[in-house]
């Protein structure tokens, strides 16, 4: 996949997928899906027609608000939003 020009109507053809790192594939064996997981599928969902993913949240989250609710924007290595 190439990152193209982009307008700022792009979202108007946009095929978006809305993606949850910590589920979508474990690239690293440890049973729980991972950015290099991520990456590894990137031609795949290319592939499908995807010309967008929206992330669905990974930071430490309490989870009162579907995990929108961040309680720090710290990279802490795991997709997961549950860790801390």
């Amino acid at each position: 996949m190439r990152i193209a020009e982009t307008s700022d109507l792009w979202w108007k053809n946009a095929v978006i997928y809305c993606l949850d790192p910590e589920t979508f594939f474990d690239g690293d064996g440890d049973g729980t899906g991972d950015f290099g997981g991520l990456t590894e599928r990137v031609d795949y969902l290319a592939a499908l027609g995807v010309t967008c993913i929206w992330l669905m949240p990974f930071y430490p989250s309490p989870d009162r608000d579907d995990g929108y609710d961040v309680t720090g924007y710290v990279w802490r290595g795991s997709p997961s939003r549950h860790d801390g």
